[in-house]
């Protein structure tokens, strides 16, 4: 396809000015109908950008202050509107051989820095092609590119210890340390610097970050919902779709309603 037979948006997310800059310059020369509506320089400022202009296109650095590229793309996936279709994404990396392997596995585009003119060509064909058959109607475009990303997080994830899985979760209670075995967690909610750690009548505050846990839960027992929520999949007990097509867990013994995000809703297809 022609570059100029297609017009689209574009938000780039890079915390180096000059190759922020570099970055656009190739892409005016390769797709000349893309009109790039912002830059941003850090993760946070790339989230609330893309969900206030909703561009077609998504060029995100892997490192960023902050929130990382992989990180500020995963939290698009959680809030991002229903009935717009997610942006295509091409993250922009220092040669990483891991990480550029986990790209190529998961069929995600990449750019390396600095931009090479031939290799961001191919790039950029690969992204209109996606956005042509969009444009045609393909629904299962959105999927395959969430499912994608969902997939590249856990290749990205630290590797998992080699003891057992774990079974006791040591909380601090006043100037004392609670052994809350893991059959009583219902879920694992992020938040800040902490993790809730919620029981049927209990709730728990660990210092240990989501990512350092994740790898120590036995993943056909607890499931990841959300960015920041890990539920344990026996204390489902129903779910169900609210007016805008999002949906939401009830777990036992529990009151709130804990959102799935749409990473993960592949999840409960037979729902």
């Amino acid at each position: 396809m022609n570059p100029n037979e297609l017009a689209a948006t574009a938000l780039i997310a890079e915390d180096e000015p000059l190759l922020a800059q570099a970055l656009q310059a190739e892409l005016a020369k390769a797709w000349p109908q893309l009109r790039v509506v912002g830059v941003v320089g850090d993760g946070a400022s790339a989230v609330t950008q893309a969900l206030a202009l909703k561009p077609d296109v998504l060029f995100f650095d892997i490192r960023m202050p902050g929130q990382s590229g992989l990180d500020a793309a995963a939290e698009l996936a959680d809030e991002w509107p229903q009935g717009h279709a997610f942006p295509a994404l091409v993250f922009v990396t220092a040669y990483d051989q891991y990480a550029v392997q986990a790209f190529e596995t998961q069929a995600l585009d990449y750019v390396l820095k600095p931009v090479q003119a031939d290799r961001l060509r191919k790039t950029v064909a690969k992204v209109q092609e996606v956005l042509a058959h969009r444009a045609q109607g393909a629904a299962h475009i959105d999927e395959s590119a969430l499912g994608q990303l969902r997939h590249l997080l856990e290749a990205m994830q630290p590797a998992g210890a080699t003891q057992a899985p774990l079974k006791l979760i040591q909380v601090s209670v006043g100037s004392a340390i609670r052994m809350v075995p893991i059959e009583e967690v219902v879920y694992f909610e992020a938040a800040d610097k902490y993790i809730r750690v919620l029981t049927q009548a209990h709730e728990y505050l660990i210092r240990t970050p989501l990512k350092e846990l994740l790898p120590q839960l036995e993943t056909q027992r607890f499931w990841q919902v959300h960015r920041g929520t890990v539920v344990r999949a026996d204390a489902i007990e129903n779910v169900t779709r609210d007016e805008a097509g999002k949906l939401h867990l009830a777990l036992r013994g529990r009151k709130e309603k804990v959102p799935v995000s749409r990473l993960y809703a592949h999840l409960f297809k037979a729902m």
